[in-house]
């Protein structure tokens, strides 16, 4: 239970998360947001370090796989973004969760893993989900579908790697090397997309990166404490924070095909997820 208690305090923040960056990109830029995210992750993730032995702890053998991680995972926080400036809160949250099934899709090219029967159904039924959701040829389909999509596979392909090389870098080294890439990137990027934040600004900016680093931190105390198929069922209380802020704070109410679709997703996910090789998390796209 301690690590049920850490899981929903992670997805919880990651949901402030959520809607601090909807609401920052109304007057900021996605690379300015990433580099606001990116620079006060490292307060709560020096914490962690210290608490994993100093610098010392983070020697790593794989640096090239780092950078590769921090491309992909530059790619999908820009595109997770992206996508929630643009479109309802909850449903880009329900989008985000179709990353457990690309994952499933890409282990057996990319690690030899391989689907039973009913993982593969339930991959197909899963993807029948996210076609509900986005609806495409529709006037529905939003600006935001596509680059949510987009974050999701990207997600996949860093938990694939995550996997490779789980076996020799730790949870904190790889969190701190793809935060220390996404800063330089954004940094680099920062002068042509940079707005001069005021105080309230910079507060709502600040926060997006402590709650994210608070969340990572949370999220890996949980997956340490507890076995990932306890853990799966409560990340999908996402979607129920998604739809309670969407609404409190942007009057967002998500339809009934919405809530078919994400129900169709959670379920199919659940079962992609159950008994996998090493854990994975369903809501960190952002992180």
């Amino acid at each position: 239970m301690k690590g049920v208690g850490y899981l929903l305090v992670a997805v919880l923040l990651f949901s402030i998360l959520d809607a601090i960056v909807k609401a920052a990109t109304v007057d900021y830029s996605i690379v300015q947001v990433v580099f606001f995210r990116s620079v006060f992750a490292f307060v709560p993730l020096s914490v962690a370090v210290w608490y994993s032995g100093g610098i010392s702890s983070l020697r790593t053998r794989r640096p090239m796989q780092h950078i590769v991680r921090g491309v992909f995972g530059l790619i999908a926080m820009g595109a997770f973004f992206t996508a929630l400036s643009r479109g309802a809160l909850a449903d880009v949250v329900a989008i985000s969760f179709s990353g457990p099934l690309f994952i499933a899709l890409l282990a057996r090219p990319l690690l030899g893993e391989r689907l039973n029967g009913r993982r593969w159904l339930a991959v197909l039924i899963g993807l029948g989900g996210v076609l509900l959701i986005v609806r495409p040829g529709s006037t529905v389909f939003s600006s935001a579908s596509l680059p949510a999509l987009i974050g999701a596979l990207s997600y996949s392909f860093i938990m694939v790697l995550v996997r490779r090389m789980g076996s020799t870098e730790s949870t904190v080294t790889m969190a701190v090397f793809f935060t220390l890439f996404t800063m330089t990137a954004s940094t680099a990027a920062l002068p042509w997309f940079w707005s001069t934040p005021d105080v309230s600004g910079f507060a709502l900016l600040a926060a997006a990166g402590l709650a994210g680093g608070c969340a990572n931190l949370c999220l890996t105390e949980a997956f340490r404490t507890a076995p990932v198929g306890l853990l799966a069922p409560f990340e999908y209380t996402a979607l129920l924070w998604g739809v309670l802020f969407g609404y409190v704070f942007w009057g967002e109410v998500p339809d009934k095909q919405m809530l078919v679709g994400a129900a169709v997703v959670i379920a199919s996910g659940l079962v992609v997820v159950e008994r996998p090789a090493t854990p994975v998390s369903l809501v960190r796209p952002r992180a």
